[in-house]
Parts: C-alpha cells; sequence; structure tokens
C-alpha cells in the first residue's frame, strides 16, 4: 500500500477546494492506495502546513496550484524533499498548466506536473506508466522533461463522483462550498483563461439536482457555483433554478456567474418570483467601453443589461464586475464604465485590476498594448499605453474607499444625499474622498466601523458642503439612520445627538413584550432603538419620523411609530 496525500492551500479559510476531493474521490476507488487530504490556506504557517503533510507520511503528494498559492507551493516543495528526499511530488492547476518545463527546469523537487482535467490524468499516473499517460509532464531516467501529449476532456461528466463527504458539509456550514454543473466556455474573452477550453460540456439534471439535494439536505449556507457562464442553455440553468425553487430552503443561497444580457423576458419574469437571498448572481460587466470590449473580444449589450439587472434586483443579490487595466480603457473611460455600474446600484461593485494570466490571448499581445506587469502572482497590470502606474493606483484608492461606503451597505441613505447634491457623479465623489483619506493618511491604519463614519462626517466638514444649516442638518439625519441601521449601537460618536422621546420608547418595548414579542424588557431594549427624525427618511419630506429599529441577526427590521 502507497501513501498518498493531496494538498489544497486556499485563499481564505472559509473556501473548500474542488480540485482536490475530486482527485480523492478518484483515487478512493484504486486499490492499494492509503489516502490523506489536507487543506489549508494561505492564512497559515508554512512550517504548520509542511507538518501537517509530513505527518500523514506520503510517498507520493499532489498539490493543487493556483495564483494565490503558487509563492506557497514551491516553498513547501523544497523543504519537503530536504525532510523527505525520496518523495514524489506532482503538480496541477494553472499556474504550472502553461509553462510546465520551465517550472520543472527551475525546480528538481517536482516530479511531474499534471496538465488538463485531472481525474483521468491522475487514475491513469497512479495505474500505467508514465510513458503511457496522457496530460503528463515527467522525468525519464536520464532527468529529461517528457510529454506524451494532452489528454482529452471527459465528455461524459457524471462518471465524475460527488465531490463532498456528507458529514463535512453538516459540520461545516459555514464554508463556501464550490460546485460546477458544466465545464468549458464559449466567449473568446481576452483576459480570461476559461476561453482557452471553448467546448462547453454539461453534467445530467438528473445529476445535478441530486448533487443539490445533498447540500439543502445538509443544510449549508452557501453553494458557489464555478460554471463560466452559467445561463448559457435554458434548458439547462432553468431546469436548476427551477429545482431550487421548488426545494428552497430559508438559510440556503446559491451564487452564479452570469451573463445578464442573455435573459429573456421569460427568465426575467420567472427570477422576479425567486425568494429574496436565494440566488446570487456576479454579472461581469467589466467595462462599457465599445473599442475596449472589441479589443478583448467580449460583447455586452448595455441597454439589455441594465433593463435586466434592474428588472431583478429586488430580490436577487447583484455583483457586478469592472477591470481596471483593459486595453484602450484610459482613467476617464474607466469613470464612465463606474459610474454606468454605480447607477443600476448592484449590492456590490467588484473593482477588479487587470491580471496577465499565462496561455490568455492577453498574455501574447504585452508588447503590443506596452503592458508593464507585476512578475508574480497575482500579475498585477502596473500600465499600458492607455493607463499610468499611478492613476491605477488612485483606483486601489477608490476601490478601498468603494468597499467602505458603498459595498459595506452601511451608508445607503448618507452615501445618496451627498453624490445627488454635491457631486456631478458617483465616480467624483469616491475620487474626492479617496484623496482625502491619502492626504489624511488614513489608509495607513485599520479602522473600526464608528471611525469610517466619523470619517465620512470629517470629509463632509472638510469640503464645507453646506450652502445653508439645513445641508448639514439633514446629512448628520441620514447618517443617524444608517448609523441605526447597521446594528444596535454600543455608543453613539460626537455628532450623534439622539432626539428620541425616552418615556415614548419605554412604553413602546414594554408593549412589545405584552404582545410576546419579546421575553421581557431586558431582551427589549438589548434588541431594538428607537429615533426621532426631523425629516421622512424614506420620501425625504420635512415631516417628523419617530422609527423603530428592531435587530434579528444580520438584517434590522424598520417600524414606523
Amino acid at each position: 500500500m502507497k501513501n498518498i496525500t493531496l494538498l489544497g492551500i486556499n485563499s481564505k479559510f472559509v473556501h473548500t477546494n474542488l480540485a482536490i476531493r475530486y482527485i480523492k474521490r478518484i483515487i478512493e476507488n484504486i486499490e492499494n492506495y492509503n489516502l490523506t487530504l489536507v487543506e489549508s490556506s494561505i492564512n497559515n504557517q508554512l512550517p504548520k502546513i509542511i507538518r501537517e503533510v509530513v505527518e500523514s507520511k506520503p510517498e507520493i503528494l499532489l498539490i493543487s496550484t493556483y495564483i494565490w498559492n503558487k509563492e506557497f507551493v514551491f516553498k513547501i516543495i523544497v523543504e519537503l524533499k530536504k525532510i523527505n528526499p525520496n518523495l514524489k511530488i506532482y503538480l496541477g492547476g494553472p499556474e504550472v498548466s502553461y509553462n510546465a518545463i520551465e517550472v520543472m527546469k527551475d525546480y528538481k523537487e517536482i516530479e511531474g506536473i499534471l496538465v488538463g482535467e485531472g481525474e483521468e490524468i491522475v487514475k491513469n499516473l497512479l495505474t500505467k506508466d508514465k510513458e503511457e499517460v496522457l496530460g503528463l509532464y515527467y522525468r525519464d531516467s536520464s532527468s529529461n522533461i517528457k510529454f506524451n501529449g494532452f489528454q482529452s476532456p471527459i465528455e461524459n461528466l457524471d462518471i465524475i463522483p460527488f465531490p463532498y463527504e456528507n458529514w463535512e458539509l453538516t459540520e461545516n456550514k459555514g464554508k463556501i462550498f464550490y460546485y460546477e454543473s458544466t465545464r468549458g466556455c464559449p466567449f473568446k474573452c481576452s483576459y480570461c483563461m476559461s476561453s482557452i477550453e471553448k467546448s462547453v460540456r454539461s453534467f445530467s439534471l438528473p445529476r445535478v439536482k441530486k448533487d443539490l439535494l445533498t447540500f439543502l439536505d445538509a443544510g449549508v449556507n452557501l453553494v458557489k457555483f464555478v460554471d463560466r457562464t452559467f445561463n448559457l442553455k435554458k434548458d439547462h440553468y432553468m431546469e436548476v433554478w427551477k429545482f431550487l425553487v421548488e426545494n428552497y430552503r430559508p438559510n440556503a443561497t446559491f451564487h452564479f456567474e452570469i451573463s445578464a444580457d442573455l435573459f429573456d423576458d421569460e427568465v426575467i419574469e420567472f427570477l422576479e418570483t425567486v425568494p429574496k437571498d436565494l440566488f446570487q448572481f456576479e454579472i461581469g460587466v467589466q467595462t462599457i467601453n465599445e473599442s475596449t470590449m472589441k479589443l478583448i473580444r467580449r460583447k455586452n449589450n448595455l441597454e439589455k443589461l441594465s433593463k435586466n439587472v434592474l428588472a431583478i434586483k429586488d430580490n436577487i443579490h447583484l455583483h457586478l464586475d469592472l477591470i481596471a487595466g483593459l486595453p484602450n480603457e484610459n482613467f476617464d473611460t474607466f469613470k464612465k464604465s463606474f459610474n454606468y455600474v454605480y447607477n443600476l446600484k448592484p449590492e456590490m461593485i467588484q473593482l477588479g485590476f487587470l491580471k496577465i494570466l499565462k496561455g490568455t490571448e492577453i498574455s501574447k499581445q504585452i508588447e503590443e498594448f506596452n503592458y508593464k506587469y507585476m512578475g508574480f502572482p497575482p500579475y498585477e497590470v502596473i500600465s499600458n499605453n492607455d493607463i499610468t502606474y499611478e492613476e491605477l493606483l488612485k483606483l486601489k484608492d477608490v476601490e478601498e474607499v468603494l468597499d467602505f461606503y458603498y459595498n459595506s451597505s452601511d451608508f445607503t441613505k448618507s452615501l445618496d444625499y451627498i453624490i445627488s447634491n454635491f457631486y456631478n457623479s458617483p465616480f467624483d465623489f469616491f475620487l474626492d474622498i479617496a484623496n482625502y483619506y491619502e492626504k489624511e493618511g488614513l489608509f495607513k491604519v485599520a479602522h473600526k466601523k464608528i471611525a469610517i463614519f466619523n470619517f465620512l462626517v470629517d470629509f463632509y466638514e472638510y469640503k464645507k458642503f453646506n450652502k445653508s444649516i439645513k445641508d448639514k442638518f439633514l446629512f448628520i439625519e441620514y447618517l443617524k439612520f444608517d448609523y441605526l441601521n447597521i446594528g444596535k449601537p454600543g455608543k453613539y460618536p460626537e455628532w450623534f445627538i439622539s432626539t428620541k422621546d425616552k418615556d415614548f420608547y419605554h412604553n413602546t418595548v414594554e408593549k412589545l413584550v405584552e404582545d410576546k414579542k419579546f421575553k421581557n424588557n431586558r431582551q427589549g431594549f438589548k434588541s431594538t432603538e428607537m429615533e426621532e427624525f426631523r425629516i421622512n427618511i424614506f420620501s425625504g419630506k420635512e415631516e417628523t419620523t419617530r422609527l423603530l429599529f428592531i435587530y434579528n441577526g444580520k438584517k434590522t427590521k424598520i417600524e414606523v411609530y
């Protein structure tokens, strides 16, 4: 019996590694191998990961290699070979698949590199001579690096076992469980590794439904589909969505990457009926600049995209993505892309930066667009013909304050008030407050939530927005609402001057206790807060409004009194 260890190093503890679990399931069906799965994250210490691998006593080690863990992996294999010179180390994954010979020349510790879908390659590696294994770079008896050609993609995906054990689903409900119902992508986006494999293959619908029911019955919170564009084939994706609606569980959420401009009226009508928080959609807008879209071979029907997003945003949690550093996208055109996405008001705007990934079309266009990029993971762009390093740094700052003031969902009313009254566009505001943060040195240290609120007040006063006393008053009223909306305050900042009627609040809580909504007054006061506003927060009218905030888990319920 030979000992095999599978090592997966994730970017966060909450993530799960799909690749090593697929391989684990395959090896379990092969005789004469003892199998250990070691899963960690880049936040763990290298010596601890090395120790866990060594203690599994592997004779063969298989490692899944990605942008986020590549440097970890290469450090680990060097040390493992010192400890056990006889250990056979094999790597797989996108970070070693497109320059395998170069990697093996640089790291003599590597026995071989698996290129392509690993399930069949690993099975053959463990049951055949190396000379017969397709999809494998290996060293022959003279230490020459050999490759026998590529392994064909798996046509019948149903032969691949479900990757997760029932026990790990029930014991780790709070983790993100990755899942796929298709492989491949028909689109040709020049910056994306998914464009390399153009054919799309699907697991059968009965298989997918069975797998999803396993997740649902286990009570997991979040399943993230890794299908590159989930809504390609209507007869496939609509069946999956209908199945999830029919088997709805209140605490389960399913995340999909989709192209919003592909939806027709029938799909939109269905999505408008989906229970809130059941689905999350990640929509890659990337840019609205026509010339850039043409250069990166990406098509967006922007009118249809915005129409569909607005139609479903009330009950579907939406993440819209942008990429800075694309060809022919300068600072000003990126600003237009940002404003387009912001005005759709998704739950999150993910501002990413172009990475020059091995094997992609754009990695062959470096000279054409004069790309400069980091020589280490994640290979992020530094500059090109259209945008400077300094401008990209400024967008990095915008990304950070965007997370503070928009993606946090903590400033919904106060942010709208500032932008609509004092700025020509959303981007102008975020750039302005990013410059303020930089000027005051606020990016250099971490901040508690109350500090982020205080900085917005300081910024407001620094900009001298007040055209009248009323302007500052309105801003603070909206900010008070936002502050109370995020949760029961532990302390109140100086700018928060409460005007609540304490006797009315006390009587309200007592009435709630009488109505059995709380066990006693103590629980009632702990779970609520009340404030009297001089304006109607929801309509903007100048009328006194008394609001009761009821805190129940993640969400705040608001009642008008």
